[in-house]
């Protein structure tokens, strides 16, 4: 699995996730917090999908750090 959040379909409102806000964009500082929404509509983005966390902050996902719900047959 893709774990580095440029899939929409892996990243779902209250997955733990690592963001980089704009702000940090040049040093790569990344935020970690719980997806609230999610706020780009294309099914994939190059640079990570963007979200809202439930603290208010907007950025880009880097990294999933909990894990997604997985169906096991």
């Amino acid at each position: 699995m893709n774990n580095n959040g440029n899939k929409k379909s892996e990243i779902t409102p209250g997955l733990k996730v690592k963001i980089v806000l704009k702000s940090d964009q040049r040093t790569g500082k990344l935020t970690e917090g719980i997806v609230k929404n999610i706020l780009t509509n294309s099914a994939f983005h190059p640079h990570g999908i963007k979200v809202r966390l439930e603290s208010g902050e907007v950025g880009r996902v880097k990294e999933i750090v909990g894990g997604s719900k997985k169906i096991e047959l």
